[in-house]
């Protein structure tokens, strides 16, 4: 009874959100935040209360994948129940959105009745050849590649050679065609219940170049997918919980780049007008967020932030500062940690970067005090306790903690204002604010 009054519910809030077109349209700006155990929704939802009172309104979009949810034990419509709550006790009047974050075709059923926005990753799928005929056929249906393309935005017109033309399109065909099938896939079990679409290129070696992205958006089109938002990979290293690592300029570059790409692409192939750049892994990215906010200025574009880890390690931080119960479960939670780090850092070996000769032993940190334990985890680069390695460690250890079951869960009730106000200061001061504020 509870599952399908929950299915009701988001129903119920998508066709709130439907506009004439039939579709759900994402709001100039969002910022996805995760719940990894689903005690923090209100707390977030308050960040971007603050937010409003400055004027802005960005709207929450509350993310969790299909690996998380399978390392904690949780089901998708927990987070659907956790961001309808905190709906429903705070002063919150506009939009909000649950985010199906990275699906794939073997893990979107599970999602498809609580979710009202699908990032569909197609990484498995980029590189993967095309039949000669399906490349042949694309690239008979794109003839403007055969000349350059005036682009506004970019320094000079775009000029794509054959060759290139066709080293892209085998590239990145077959993963257009993957987010075709899924697309399709969502709309058929969602009796066309309105859906937000995002898709995911990130997880590629090399950033897309302005012709890769125009390409790629090329072939979404002829998959006819509604997209809204789309996740290209940027140049430089974007480690969880940490700074951007890399060329910030040439960032700069590249993310203006791929604006006037998109607003190009919203013209020449009928894209959804809210067609708005997505960044992962986008939390405490400190040293690109005035690049992205001027930007954001100068171009008049929309923009998602998807971030996941964030609000558990100002849980976690909260609990140290608590002290007693709190500051001897993450301790707990770290000498695990330290002790299986390989095994923990693998499954993000390409987004996180540890050194493990930079790890406080168990046993020192079992003589630190909450306040300087919780320090090495608080994003300050200015602070001499703070230590990225350990940051990024507990960072991925999230399913330590779900192994410790309700006495964790019960902590987080236990000390839920000083948790629940570490997490709200996080998002708030450190992202929201500096991102959109101005």
């Amino acid at each position: 009874m509870l599952y399908n009054s929950m299915i009701d519910d988001v129903n119920r809030h998508a066709v709130k959100l439907r506009p004439a077109c039939g579709a759900p349209v994402l709001e100039k700006y969002s910022f996805g935040v995760g719940d990894r155990f689903g005690h923090q929704a209100t707390a977030q939802l308050k960040a971007f209360l603050q937010l409003e009172r400055d004027g802005v309104v960005v709207v929450p979009v509350w993310n969790k994948s299909n690996r998380e949810h399978t390392f904690i034990g949780s089901e998708p419509e927990s987070v659907l129940s956790a961001a309808i709550a905190a709906v429903e006790s705070t002063s919150w009047k506009h939009s909000w959105h649950v985010d199906a974050d990275h699906i794939r075709i073997d893990t979107v059923d599970r999602f498809i009745d609580v979710s009202d926005f699908f990032t569909i990753d197609v990484a498995n799928h980029i590189g993967m050849p095309p039949s000669d005929a399906e490349l042949s056929g694309f690239l008979d249906r794109h003839p403007e590649f055969q000349k350059p393309l005036n682009i506004p935005g970019l320094t000079e017109p775009l000029k794509i050679s054959w060759e290139s033309l066709q080293s892209i399109s085998r590239h990145y065909l077959a993963a257009t065609q993957e987010a075709g099938h899924v697309y399709r896939h969502i709309s058929m079990h969602r009796r066309n219940l309105p859906s937000i679409i995002e898709v995911s290129i990130d997880e590629t070696h090399s950033p897309q170049t302005p012709a890769e992205l125009l390409v790629i958006l090329a072939a979404l089109s002829d998959q006819d997918i509604p997209l809204q938002t789309i996740a290209p990979k940027f140049t430089g290293r974007f480690n969880k919980g940490v700074d951007y690592v890399g060329n910030v300029d040439q960032f700069a570059r590249e993310f203006e780049d791929c604006i006037a790409i998109l607003k190009f692409a919203v013209e020449k192939y009928a894209f959804p007008k809210n067609l708005k750049l997505s960044v992962h892994s986008g939390s405490d990215k400190f040293s690109i967020y005035p690049i992205i906010s001027n930007l954001l200025r100068k171009t008049d574009a929309g923009l998602h932030v998807k971030t996941a880890g964030t609000s558990w390690l100002a849980e976690i931080i909260g609990l140290c500062e608590a002290g007693g119960d709190g500051l001897a479960i993450v301790q707990e939670i770290y000498s695990a940690a330290y002790h299986d780090w390989e095994a923990l850092c693998l499954p993000y070996s390409d987004v996180i970067d540890i050194d493990p000769g930079k790890l406080p032993s168990p046993e020192s940190i079992d003589k630190t005090s909450g306040t300087e334990f919780a320090a090495m985890m608080q994003h300050d680069a200015t602070c001499s306790h703070f230590n990225a390695n350990v940051r990024q460690l507990m960072h991925v250890s999230f399913k330590l903690a779900a192994n410790k079951g309700n006495r964790y869960l019960d902590l987080l009730k236990q000390h839920s204002e000083i948790v629940g106000n570490q997490v709200t200061r996080t998002i708030y001061e450190k992202h929201l604010k500096k991102l959109f504020a101005n």
